[in-house]
């Protein structure tokens, strides 16, 4: 039986508590409330005026001028050199992909080494295609790092791929260059190949900027990263994104997804191109980076202690009782405050304990309606007061 997504789930309970006539603040899906910059649009709209973006893209690993940009915009971003015709391919997004990544190499027998707590799409895949799971604890205590000493040499052994995410999603972790480094050994000793989901690559606050899999040497012999434009430039539903690293595993995704789907519209893919060329993202994280200070800050004011994540758009707290669940404490949330968050039993078990909030919240001018989570927070009496 396949189990359901996460945030269907979630849509549904924020129907329902919606019905009756609540104003729900969601901070639930990262889903950026940020319109998608005029320039991208416009960029849409020119392509799709050009009559050979109405056919099918015939390229082998998707369309040239977007996995061109894309190799030119990791280049600067990250400093590393990727060849769009041997070590890219385009996405329908990079959960479709990091989904079928699994299909194309889990068999049966084979295992997966995944987070928890973790994006649900890695593990779900893994089982769908048949084979197990081996699952990693990410603990506050190392950085939410998984301990690559602790994994069996059995499940070493008979794992194919290595999922790791970072800036991580739920918690907001970042990895840090030495971790890449023995994650890359770890891997070519085991031949394993390591998964890097970065969907939030480029979204890192004060300065910092994320290190990868694929600026540690010989990393392309065992690595592959995802990337995607939802996040970077607000374009969740535009559905496009890329993969780039080991040519091999390149290709046999590009394999499976010629037997898939026909890529994306072209002219989405050459506003993608348009926006990995000529835009950033500097006024959403500035935005972003307020909404992370009022949050944090208002909470802590209040007595709930929380921590302001470096990277990704989500604050990944303790809950601030210990009679209760994550999940009795976020339906409380919810019941007395009309807050909607993820318990963080959502991502596994090792999320227990803890929830997860996102900064994405639609009809957030400035600032106003996070001032308004803290307010309901303060008053529901779920935060112990402090004594």
């Amino acid at each position: 039986m396949i189990p359901p997504y996460l945030f269907a789930e979630m849509a549904r309970i924020k129907a329902e508590a919606i019905a009756p006539g609540a104003d729900v603040i969601d901070l639930g899906i990262g889903d950026p409330d940020l319109p998608t910059p005029q320039p991208i649009i416009d960029a849409l709209a020119r392509a799709a005026q050009n009559p050979a973006t109405h056919r099918y893209d015939e390229s082998p690993h998707g369309w040239r001028p977007f996995l061109q940009a894309g190799a030119e915009w990791y280049r600067r971003e990250f400093g590393v050199e990727i060849d769009p015709e041997t070590e890219m391919v385009q996405l329908i997004g990079s959960k479709e992909g990091l989904a079928h990544l699994a299909w194309t190499y889990i068999d049966p027998g084979d295992v997966a080494i995944v987070p928890n707590p973790g994006y649900t799409v890695y593990w779900v895949n893994a089982l769908m295609a048949g084979g197990e799971i081996y699952e990693t604890p990410l603990r506050e205590t190392n950085g939410y790092l998984p301990d690559l000493s602790a994994i069996p040499t059995e499940i070493a052994r008979r794992a194919k791929l290595f999922y790791v995410c970072y800036p991580h999603n739920p918690t907001g972790a970042v990895a840090t260059r030495a971790f890449y480094e023995d994650a890359v050994r770890f891997c070519r000793d085991h031949d394993i190949l390591l998964v890097n989901d970065m969907a939030y690559a480029t979204v890192a606050f004060d300065g910092f900027r994320n290190p990868t899999a694929l600026q540690i040497e010989g990393a392309k012999d065992v690595a592959v990263e995802f990337h995607s434009l939802s996040k970077t430039f607000n374009m969740t539903g535009w559905r496009i994104g890329f993969a780039l690293g080991n040519a091999d595993a390149v290709q046999n995704l590009g394999r499976l997804k010629s037997n898939l789907d026909s890529k994306a519209f072209p002219a989405i893919a050459d506003a993608g191109a348009y926006a990995l060329r000529e835009v950033d993202n500097c006024g959403a994280l500035a935005t972003y980076a307020r909404r992370r200070d009022q949050l944090c800050d208002g909470l802590n004011s209040i007595g709930w202690k929380v921590q302001a994540p470096k990277a990704s758009f989500y604050v990944w707290a303790r809950i601030p009782r210990s009679d209760m669940t994550s999940a009795e404490f976020c339906a409380e949330l919810l019941r007395r405050a009309h807050v909607l968050a993820i318990p963080g039993t959502g991502y596994g078990s090792e999320g227990e304990g803890y929830l997860r909030m996102s900064l994405t919240v639609l009809g957030d001018l400035n600032g106003e309606r996070l001032a308004e989570v803290v307010r309901r927070v303060a008053e529901s009496g779920l935060v112990p007061s402090l004594v």
